[in-house]
């Protein structure tokens, strides 16, 4: 499973990575974290307000600081569904 930080590497955006190895390591998921910093991509994928999270290329959140519990959720959905 891939999760991907979308944003400019700002306090929200570390925060949203840190909250999302958390909570994809307490779930036992193997996923690999990617940042993705650069304005073309970010407007590539459509995020408009950062931080962004997306889950193996599909974007699940814009402009917000999800809690561990919420991209647990998130990522639990993506490995049913995977």
């Amino acid at each position: 499973m891939k999760i991907q930080i979308i944003g400019s590497g700002c306090p929200k955006c570390q925060a949203l990575a840190d909250n999302a190895r958390q909570a994809a390591a307490e779930a036992g998921i193997q996923a690999e974290v990617e940042k993705v910093t650069e304005s073309e991509r970010i407007m590539a994928m459509g995020v408009m307000i950062t931080p962004g999270l997306a889950i193996d290329g599909v974007v699940k959140s814009t402009g917000k600081l999800l809690a561990k519990s919420e991209i647990a959720r998130l990522l639990e959905e993506g490995s049913e569904n995977g």
